[in-house]
Formats: C-alpha cells, structure tokens, sequence
C-alpha cells in the first residue's frame, strides 16, 4: 500500500511510519497539504493519506477533489484532545490515530481503510487451470485479456498477474473506463497541460504515467469511446501518450491488463470496439469462469468472506452449518463472487446462533436462499421493492435493538452507515446492500433533500447535498 504522510515528522509522527512500513506499506512524505495535492496531481499516487492534524484537512480535501483525486484521510497528532479528534473527524478525515502509536491499531487502520488484500481464492479444478495459465505469462511483458461475467474476480486476477510479474514492486494502478465520462476519460488516462481546457489550473499527471514501471489495468474496456480507442492504441503500439494540449509525446513503460465482461469480437463486428486494439489487447486471453462452473470455490470462498466480515464488524466468526453450504453449492450464483460475498457479508450480520444457517443467509430481496433459485431479476422497479423488503426483515432482526425506529429509519440507517464503510464509493454500497445503483442514488437524493449530510463518493467526507458517483 501506497502512504503518503503530510505534516512534520516529529518523535511520534516517524513512530507511526516506521509501524506502517514494517505492516508492508510504501511511505513518502511532505509537510504541507498542497504540497501533497501537487504530489498526487504529478502521478505520485497513494492510497491513503496520513496527515497531522494541525494540518487544514478540509482545504487538502477540497484541493484533491478538484483535481478528481480521491483518496481516503486519516488524521493523526500529538496530545490532540477530544475536540481536536472530532473536528478533524468532521473535516473529512476517516480514522483519528493518536500518538504515539500502537501497533496494533496502525496495522488495523492501514487495514480497514485501504482494503487492498484480496486474495485469489481457488480450490475447483477449472479456476486451477486458470490460474496454472496465469502462473505461465504472468513473468511476460505480454498484454493480457481477462474475460468474464460480471462478479467473477477479474480484478481480482489481474492483480494477482502483476503481484506475480516482473513488475510486482511498481505501481499496480486501475482505471474503471465504465465509470468514468467519455469526456474525461481521455484526461484520467493521459493527463493534461495547463490550460488545455477549462478549468485545467495546473498539469495533471494520467494514469499511464503514475503507473510507468509498473501494471495499468483498463477495467471494463468495452466501455471505452472508438475516437479514445484510437488513441490508447497509439500509446500501445509506441508506447508514448500525448497529454491533453501537450505539444510532445511522453515515453512511458508499462503492461497492459484489460477485463470485460462483454464479447469483444461481437463489439467489433457491430462496430463499437477497433478490430486492431482487440488484437493488441488479446495476446493472452484468461477467460474466468462464472462461480456456477466452478462449484467447488464456493465453501471455500464463503468461508474466506465469513472470516473477512466477522473482523470487519467486530462479531465472532461462526461456522458455517453443513444445510447452510449444501444450499450454497445449489445456488446459482448469478451474480457469481460478488453476490456470493454480499451474501456472506449479510449472513455474518443476520446469524444468531452458533453457526451461520441457511436462514441467515438471504437474497438481496430478504428472500432466504433457496437451492437452484436464480434470484430476482433486478430492474429499477424490482429493486426498489425488493429493498423495502429487506429493509425490513433486518428491522425485523434487529428490532430488540433499535425498538422505536420505523423500518424507513432503519433503511436510512442502513445506507448511511455502510455508505460510510466503503468511503462513499456508492458502487461498493450499492452492491453490498444488495441494490442497484440507481435505486442507492434515489434513496440518498431524498436524504439530502432532507438535510442530511451525505458521504462523498470515493472518500469519508460529509457533503450538504449528494453528487453522483
């Protein structure tokens, strides 16, 4: 993991350093908060700040917003008091550390906040041959293609590809080119020069750059505008980018990883994707099966997600009963990895007893799990009401503890507490809630409306009014 510490480093503060290095973590650092915005502006990426207190937290976060930089916050300081704590809290910071350090919250800081250690987790036969394929090029310098349906880890994948490289102490850097606006893409990736257009205050450093050395994987690349093909074929090919309004090109080494979940050679036949880039792309094609061709992963990923979350919200980890991965191994886990870990995920939250049974394991709907259902279709429609209804079987669950609220404040509740636990990331929330992101953005438009405040997208931040993701 990528730290970047801003503020002085006093006795304490490179205490606390030296703990997050020994936990694995890449530290820089600088005094001040622009120049740790001008830092992350030029590539030198990171994935968690750890900033002084004294230091103006909500300025650095405003500056970082305005360049489209998010990364999380957490405050630190010397003989800070419970007010010092609270205001940087309330700044946008994520995580408060008091010095001097203990190691064992720096360790579990690093830990919930990055949420960078995602393990391939295989034990079925047909993931083993994926992964023997990826053990053979992954020392290459070749491109590589990971195809799939959506949820079946190919991210997953191609980290595992470049923790297995040639490349593994550099930069792993990802861009989703389906979440990102056309109009902007072109930026994220290649960067700018000041001035190339409106509102570009000062250069900005691409995602091909930060990632020079290292692995940049195009998530989604199917998504991606054919005039932009063109140019992310050019940096390919070369490899040199042209910035935004730059006059020279600029040499970068790199290894290209790209996903998708669609069928490429359908896209170029239809005219939506460059028949030359898809034969760049696709010199190695790992095709991930979905999680119903590989029965054999889910025990053993359900019991990894069970032990994930179990730490994550401080409950005791519970066994998983022999009915419970009977039904688990019958499902039909369209929505394959990820579904299954938002199951596990509610699973951990819904048990009761001494193990984790097939009751505590529900659909997105509420539903329990049934073996062979396909679950729900999930249309705007569907999902609103399926919501509504899970939203109050866990009132339901939980009502000897929050007796008194209506179901709506529990759902509120609900959102609002897990939207801060994935930093504001409305796709991350939207997908452990079990909804879809259109019904998320709905529910949060109408807390907003009623004043309260909202997490920003991709950091901790409170915000009067609610911004897409």
């Amino acid at each position: 993991m990528r730290l970047l510490v801003v503020g002085r480093l006093s006795g304490q503060l490179a205490t606390a350093v030296k703990m997050a290095m020994a936990h694995g973590a890449k530290v820089q650092h600088v005094e001040r908060g622009d120049q740790a915005t001008e830092q992350l502006r030029r590539g030198q990426g990171a994935d968690l700040l750890m900033v002084d207190y004294r230091v103006d937290i909500a300025a650095l976060i405003s500056a970082n917003e305005n360049e489209r930089i998010h990364v999380p916050v957490v405050a630190c300081g010397v003989d800070a008091d419970a007010t010092d704590a609270a205001n940087a809290i309330r700044a946008g910071a994520k995580e408060f550390i008091p010095l001097p350090p203990e190691a064992d919250l720096i360790a579990a800081v690093l830990s919930a906040v990055a949420d960078d250690e995602r393990p391939l987790i295989s034990a079925d036969p047909s993931m083993k041959a994926v992964i023997q394929l990826a053990d053979q090029v992954a020392r290459s310098e070749a491109s590589i293609l990971i195809t799939g349906e959506s949820g079946v880890g190919k991210e997953v994948m191609a980290r595992y590809l470049h923790g297995g490289s040639k490349r593994a102490d550099k930069p792993f850097i990802s861009v989703n080119c389906a979440a990102i606006p056309d109009n902007l893409l072109e930026s994220e990736l290649f960067g700018h020069e000041k001035g190339a257009f409106t509102g570009a205050m000062a250069r900005r450093i691409g995602k091909f750059e930060e990632a020079d050395g290292g692995t940049l994987l195009l998530d989604e690349i199917s998504e991606m505008d054919v005039r932009l093909q063109a140019k992310l074929l050019r940096a390919i090919q070369e490899r040199v980018i042209d910035r935004v309004g730059g006059t020279k090109p600029v040499p970068v080494n790199i290894r290209i990883i790209a996903t998708s979940n669609r069928d490429l050679a359908k896209s170029v036949a239809e005219g939506s994707f460059r028949e030359d880039l898809l034969y760049r792309l696709n010199v190695v094609n790992l095709r991930l099966p979905s999680l119903r061709e590989r029965p054999g992963d889910i025990a053993v990923l359900a019991d990894h997600f069970v032990k994930k979350y179990a730490a994550a919200n401080g409950v005791p980890v519970r066994p998983i009963s022999t009915d419970a991965k009977r039904a688990l191994v019958s499902h039909r886990w369209n929505g394959n990895v990820r579904e299954l870990e938002n199951a596990m995920h509610r699973a951990v939250l819904l048990a009761v007893g001494p193990e984790i049974d097939v009751e505590a394991i529900r659909l997105p709907d509420g539903q329990p799990l049934t073996a062979g259902a396909a679950g729900p279709a999930v249309g705007p429609a569907a999902a609103d009401a399926g919501f509504a209804a899970r939203a109050a079987h866990t009132a339901d669950v939980v009502s000897r503890a929050y007796v008194g609220q209506t179901v709506a404040q529990m759902e509120k509740t609900l959102i609002l507490d897990t939207l801060s636990h994935c930093l504001g990331n409305r796709t991350h929330a939207a997908n452990i809630l079990g909804i879809s992101i259109r019904t998320l953005r709905n529910k949060l438009n109408e807390y907003a409306d009623e004043g309260t405040s909202i997490p920003a997208p991709q950091s901790g931040i409170a915000a009067s009014g609610y911004a897409a993701a």
